[in-house]
This record gives C-alpha cells, structure tokens and sequence, in this order.
C-alpha cells in the first residue's frame, strides 16, 4: 500500500482537483460535525498531502499534526505546514492523553482491525476528547462499486461502463483498501470504549453524478457515500 501511495501522492491531489465540488462536498461534512468548542490539539492519523487539513482553516479548524505512512504523501504535507510522522495507525506512536480530536479522513479504509486502532486512539484522547472518523462506507454506492473495480483489477470493464464516475478514484488507491460498512466502524468505536454522539453524511446521489454539484451534509447515515462518525471518550 505505501508504495502505491509514494507513486501516486500528486495523483491525490490531481483527482480532487478535477473533482474540486465532491472535495467540497467533503469538507463540508467534516466542518459540518465538527465540535462546537474547537478542539485544541488534534492528529490526522492518515493525513495524506495535508490537502483537507489546508482547506478547513477556511473553517477555524486548525490541524497541525498527523501521521503518515507514505513519505511521498506526507513530504506534500509538510510543505503545507503540517508536522508529520511517518508510520501507520496500528504502529504508530500517537502518545497518551496528549490530544483533544483525533480524525481519520478516508483512513480507516486502509485498516483492517478497527478495534484496535481505536483503542489506540483512545488512549491517545484527553478525558473527554474526540474520536472523528470520515469514510465510505463499503454499503454506499461508492463502496459498492468500489469493491467491484477492485475485484475486477480495473475502471475498463463492460461491467462498469456507464456506472463509474467520469473521472474515478485511483486504481491503487482502490486496491489497496479494505472497504468496512458503518455499523463496523460503530461496532469498533464501542468496543474502544467511545461513546457515539452523531453521524452525519454527503455524496448522496449515484456516484455517477456525485461530483456534478456541491452537496451540503445531513444529520444520519442511512444515505450517504461519505459518512462522518464522532465519538466522545468519558471526560
């Protein structure tokens, strides 16, 4: 997967700069749940280029340090000011009690055990810190057709034609996912010990069509392609 990420880094941010209104779409969510009280210190954990964390000062929300496997990915972050480790969310050290949020942007689906990231993360939380995480889920109908580009090994198939978006997600990146549903993602939050206090979503139409316009976020999960998951540890 790192090297996948290490070749392709400006491939990442060349996708969401063709599909600049689905980057929105997403931003909006992520500031959309985002708590009232600012959280001070927080760590990307899968931060990538640094891309949304840029976008979101636009929000006052301010992410300063993350965590990231590929160095092609992270060096992008740090020219835009980031701090960045290079390591993965099972191995890394993301220390204990040090942070108020931690956020997982599109990251969880680069890990297969949920639970034990998430203790992880608990550990890394202050009494009454956050755990956010943002993702497709594998029942949406990106996750979907995601799951079947992947089995397929391509974007160039009869079995996608005029059903993938116009201009689709990296084949690597694709690949090297594992796609988990919302109900794991809750599932792991509460085996982690993280009380769930909200779900909200984006990218509600066919994926087709889902970068055609920007989309505001709405509260729940039932509908979305892009479902963001924030959770509390006891203060």
């Amino acid at each position: 997967m790192n090297d996948s990420f290490n070749l392709f880094a400006n491939d990442y941010d060349g996708w969401f700069a063709e599909n600049q209104d689905l980057l929105e779409s997403e931003v909006r969510l992520i500031a959309h749940i985002w708590p009232e009280e600012r959280p001070a210190k927080v760590l990307s954990v899968g931060c990538g280029t640094g891309l949304f964390e840029t976008i979101l000062k636009r929000n006052n929300i301010v992410i300063e340090h993350g965590i990231e496997p590929a160095e092609g990915m992270a060096a992008i972050a740090r020219t835009r000011g980031m701090s960045v480790d290079i390591g993965t969310a099972e191995t890394a050290d993301f220390g204990e009690a040090e942070y108020d949020l931690l956020l997982f942007n599109g990251s969880t689906s680069y890990v297969k055990d949920l639970e034990l990231v998430f203790k992880r993360a608990f550990r890394a939380l202050r009494p009454g810190g956050y755990l956010l995480v943002v993702d497709v889920p594998r029942e949406s109908g990106f996750g979907v057709l995601y799951c079947l580009a992947a089995e397929l090994g391509t974007w160039d198939h009869p079995l996608l034609a005029g059903v993938a978006p116009k201009d689709p997600y990296p084949m690597p990146f694709v690949k090297a996912a594992t796609w988990h549903t919302t109900a794991e993602r809750i599932s792991a939050y509460e085996a982690a010990g993280f009380e769930v206090l909200s779900t909200a979503q984006t990218l509600t139409t066919h994926p087709g069509r889902a970068g055609e316009s920007v989309e505001n976020p709405r509260d729940g999960h039932e509908s979305g392609d892009y479902v963001a998951i924030l959770g509390k540890k006891a203060s």
